[in-house]
């Protein structure tokens, strides 16, 4: 009766409710307009996890990490007098630029001295011009590596490679402002690789996040048309008529609208993942449309009459469509209990944006084919083609007369997909999803072979004790600690206290190279009182590299994307090695940084993947529970939606697919959309169960005939759908969409096969007298 009240009101204040749903749409459009594009990696670990908060702490205490992009080259003319100034006079430009905090390179480095007058330590350029000779420039190269601060920083150790850091302003790294900058360097860098020949790289997170952004817009628009003209296709295809294309592509492109207009609402920006979710509502909610128009024709044609065919159309389908858009929603909705803020925002964007678009689709499809002629006397297509009739009528035939070919052939598949589920590889890297043939990943490769890496990692050191980081014992340990880290090759050397002191060692002796060494305890306190006395210039080092009580300390290092597995290893062998450096009673150390986050943060993920899936496996047994009362129904409509689940993973396994942030939301995904295909044949299966006197075995034939043709709609418009993503240029977009495509489609085949096989195994334990759970026709 609800469903029929529904319906009724619908169609009785069509014209209020179509001008209310215009207003509405006109709102969620101008909302949808101002929809931004993340500029920051986004919170994949839990604002609650004790790393993100340390991390957090890091940030307040000594700034933004990842805020520094790069620039080199490699080439034996580096310090060529026309190669050297026109490397200067890049910096130069840069640091004009509003947004640039800092420039260093080989030609915009600073030397430490001592001014013996004023007892203090002051910085001065080596480079202040344009040098008119080459033995200027040979004079800087002598100065140069005369300066061990700067050694395996600035130029390669083999002298043939060097680089320039941009450092950013914190206040606009993570904002639109950035892309104008990184556009001015990449203009300075084709100027400059023009006029001398030498290619220029260009990495940093700065840059890798620009790049990824600029193809979340780009493939944002690639994919939401591909999305629109595949489903109009298929429309067509099944429809043959002009009316059932037009109007559910535009009322799902609504939906897409009003799912960019609660993004903007709910002050989230568009991401990688939220960046999908267009795409997938036009392809999810393509069927919603197509169940309610499929129930219109079919009462139009027994009735006659338009209204009441549309109203009996919402009454019946609507029901079932709203279960089945339930279940599909679950299926992204339990991303939302992973705590993780990238994957709630994508989890709850798309719940919302499935179930907006199903409320779209009930009340429009009926508004909109009232004011249209009737349906013809015959709405076919490939729907009632005869290949359509002999694909059905093969497999009722193969699932009456081959059921243990059924099962042991599903056992077989279960066995070998097993098998490839133990050599899932589980890896994670910074720019996993950046195409090989991508300049930044190459660029990236270029800057870790000579520079090793730069992404950053950060080491935390609190003594817990004020001016704890100026106890010699404790810079000597400091000290080790960098000999340590930088010992693995996955390490830049360090920057560090521990390197300025060096320095200042250095300068106090004149900058003799043999003194750069940290100060004994007699020239310490000189040494330091210098250092104090800087002000602005040296005590700005200090200030880098201490906290205002002198409590803690950072060193920073730049590591290799060497994927999470293997720095996992690294991180659990450095771990102990370094408690053996600083008690871990008197001292705490903390790997943190933007490296370390994103590597916690794919642990993280793949930790809550099993989480997500039970929530998702328990939720729609929830919904099946409610709907078929019965532990044997249960499991009957839960198994062929989860072995598709386990042939993926052995997919995945056997073709060296790693589990990684972009591919364990397949998983949870495709339960909750395979699982409406479930509900469909199940629900149309226990109506006629219910209501007929037919035998179990014509109700499974009759079944497969009717909703077969559904099912299998659904299923060539999801496949196709999520296909598009495989010429995405992100790995995780390609993965997402071949592997979803793969496990629609395998359980649209348990679904058309092994379910009814199941049932009919079960035809003696049927009582039809105890059938129970609301009574729910299928479209």
């Amino acid at each position: 009766m609800f469903w029929k009240h529904i319906a009724s009101a619908i169609l009785k204040n069509r014209l209020i409710i179509f001008i209310c749903v215009l207003a509405l749409s006109a709102f969620m459009g101008y909302e949808a307009s101002k929809v931004k594009i993340t500029f920051n990696g986004g919170k994949v670990l839990p604002v609650t996890d004790s790393a993100f908060i340390r991390y957090a702490e890091f940030k307040k205490t000594f700034g933004q990490d990842a805020s520094s992009m790069v620039i080199g080259i490699k080439s034996p003319n580096i310090f060529d007098k026309a190669v050297f100034n026109d490397w200067y006079q890049i910096g130069e430009e840069l640091k004009k630029i509003k947004g640039i905090k800092a420039v260093i390179s080989a030609a915009n480095i600073y030397n430490l001295q001592k001014d013996t007058l004023q007892h203090k330590f002051v910085l001065k350029p080596l480079v202040t011009g344009a040098l008119q000779t080459t033995a200027a420039v040979d004079s800087v190269k002598q100065q140069l590596t005369s300066m061990p601060f700067y050694k395996g920083l600035i130029v390669s150790n083999d002298g043939q490679s060097t680089l320039m850091a941009i450092t950013f302003d914190d206040k606009i790294i993570n904002t639109p402002f950035r892309v104008p900058i990184i556009k001015k360097i990449n203009e300075l860098g084709q100027v400059f690789e023009n006029k001398h020949d030498i290619k220029v790289h260009y990495s940093g997170l700065p840059l890798i996040r620009t790049v990824v952004g600029d193809l979340v817009a780009h493939e944002f628009s690639l994919f939401l048309s591909l999305s629109v003209i595949i489903t109009a296709l298929i429309l067509l295809l099944f429809f043959r008529s002009v009316f059932p294309v037009i109007f559910p592509v535009l009322i799902v492109i609504l939906g897409v609208i009003f799912s960019l207009g609660v993004l903007q609402m709910m002050h989230y920006e568009m991401t990688l993942l939220t960046g999908i979710i267009p795409p997938l509502i036009v392809v999810i909610g393509i069927p919603n449309c197509v169940f309610i128009l499929n129930k219109y024709f079919h009462e139009y044609g027994i009735s006659g009459n338009k209204m009441v065919a549309l109203e009996v159309a919402v009454e019946r389908a609507g029901i079932t469509t709203f279960i089945a858009n339930v279940t599909t929603a679950i299926g992204f909705g339990v991303l939302c209990f992973t705590n993780s803020e990238l994957l709630t925002q994508f989890g709850l964007i798309a719940s919302i944006g499935i179930m907006g678009t199903f409320a779209l689709s009930l009340i429009l499809v009926p508004i909109i084919f009232s004011f249209l002629p009737a349906p013809k006397a015959s709405q076919t297509g490939i729907k009632d083609s005869k290949l359509m009739d002999g694909l059905l009528a093969t497999l009722d035939k193969l699932v009456h007369t081959k059921r243990k070919v059924i099962y042991l052939t599903t056992t077989i598949l279960v066995i070998i997909a097993i098998a490839g589920m133990v050599r899932i590889n589980i890896n994670g890297y910074v720019v996993d999803d950046l195409p090989q043939s991508n300049n930044t990943l190459h660029d990236l490769k270029f800057f870790e072979s000579n520079f090793n890496g730069v992404l950053p990692l950060e080491v935390s050191i609190d003594t817990k004790r004020k001016n704890g980081v100026m106890n010699l014992a404790t810079i000597r340990k400091v000290e080790k600690l960098e000999k340590l880290i930088s010992s693995y090759p996955e390490f830049s050397r360090s920057v560090s206290l521990i390197q300025v002191l060096k320095f200042s060692t250095q300068a106090f002796y004149g900058g003799n190279p043999e003194y750069y060494r940290l100060p004994d305890g007699l020239e310490q306190n000189f040494i330091l009182n210098y250092a104090g006395n800087s002000g602005k210039g040296t005590s700005g080092l200090l200030k880098t590299y201490l906290d205002s009580t002198h409590r803690v300390t950072r060193v920073t290092f730049e590591m290799v994307d060497a994927g999470s597995k293997k720095m996992n290893t690294v991180l659990a062998e450095l771990q102990p090695r370094i408690d053996s450096i600083f008690n871990p009673k008197k001292f705490h150390v903390e790997l943190t940084g933007s490296s370390i986050i994103f590597i916690k943060g794919t642990n993280y993920l793949l930790k809550n993947l099993y989480e997500s899936l039970a929530w998702a496996i328990v939720l729609i047994a929830g919904v099946m529970w409610i709907l078929f009362r019965g532990i044997k129904m249960i499991a009957i409509s839960l198994v062929p939606n989860i072995i598709p689940l386990v042939i993926t993973a052995g997919i995945m396994g056997f073709f060296g697919i790693p589990l990684k942030p972009s591919t364990i939301l397949i998983f949870s995904i495709a339960m909750g959309i395979s699982s409406d295909q479930t509900i469909y044949f199940i629900t149309r299966y226990r109506h006629e169960l219910r209501y007929s006197k037919k035998s179990i075995s014509q109700i499974v034939s009759d079944t497969i005939r009717e909703t077969g043709v559904s099912m299998i709609f659904i299923a060539s418009v999801l496949f196709f759908g999520f296909g598009i993503f495989a010429i995405s240029k992100f790995g995780g977009s390609v993965a997402l969409g071949v592997l979803l495509s793969i496990t629609l489609l395998v359980a649209m085949i348990s679904n058309l096969t092994l379910l009814p096989a199941f049932l009919l195994s079960l035809e003696g334990g049927v009582d039809r007298d105890k059938i129970k759970g609301p009574d729910i026709d299928e479209a």
